[in-house]
């Protein structure tokens, strides 16, 4: 992957970390809670795709546990659709 498009990659991941959280500071009384961490997983995935060719071992260390919250978080609120 060429540096620019790594760039191109990481700021769309970017943006959809910082669209997840604005959500989830601006929702109202109901937040999709699946579309919030899918929304951070998939930020993250890109962001760490991005890493691997700007490698930042703290960075990187910061997306993979925020993948693994948000792959947590996901698995929980898809557990709650299926109960309901």
């Amino acid at each position: 992957m060429s540096p620019l498009v790594a760039d191109i990659v990481g700021m769309i991941g970017s943006a959809m970390m910082v669209g997840a959280y604005a959500y989830s500071n601006m929702a109202a009384a109901r937040m999709n809670f699946v579309a919030f961490n899918l929304a951070n997983l998939v930020g993250s995935a890109l962001l760490i795709t991005s890493l691997v060719v700007h490698f930042n071992i703290a960075a990187m260390a910061m997306e993979i546990v925020w993948a693994a919250i948000a792959l947590f978080g996901l698995a929980k609120a898809l557990r709650g659709r299926m109960k309901t």
